[in-house]
């Protein structure tokens, strides 16, 4: 059986998105972070499945043959904490995640309560890796 991805890209407004964040501080953390992810990228913003803000995207195929596409950084405006998401060599992200400020990480994302907790520089730098590095990992077909 064939493995259908379940995030995809879609066509729905990202500015309705953030329009219905309940929360004020999160909705306008995500405008800043609109902008921010913006300005970095040079890519617009698009929606992937319901809830995340992507910037560009790559196409990927593991080992194991499993393929599919994704934003090259992103971020999700969550209840409990805003996801930010990159990939980044193992070296660059601890680096990076010793200088952000305060943070919580998982394999995949980090996590932020707000954008006035961590260093907007180091922000930048993390988003210009990902896709420094996804580019050259991933490069165009």
């Amino acid at each position: 059986m064939a493995y259908e991805q379940k995030t995809k890209q879609t066509d729905d407004s990202v500015i309705e998105f953030i329009e219905g964040v309940e929360s004020i501080s999160k909705k306008e953390d995500a405008y800043r972070l609109l902008d921010l992810f913006t300005e970095v990228t040079g890519y617009e913003a698009k929606l992937w499945g319901p809830t995340i803000i992507g910037f560009g995207e790559y196409h990927y195929t593991y080992a194991s043959g499993h393929s599919g596409t994704a934003p090259l950084v992103g971020f999700s405006p969550r209840k409990a904490k805003t996801s930010l998401y990159f990939t980044t060599e193992q070296i660059v992200r601890e680096k990076l995640l010793q200088q952000l400020g305060k943070h919580t990480a998982g394999k995949g994302c980090v996590y932020i309560n707000k954008v006035a907790d961590i260093e907007i520089e180091v922000l930048k730098q993390f988003i210009t890796e990902s896709v420094e590095f996804l580019r050259t990992t991933y490069p165009q077909q």
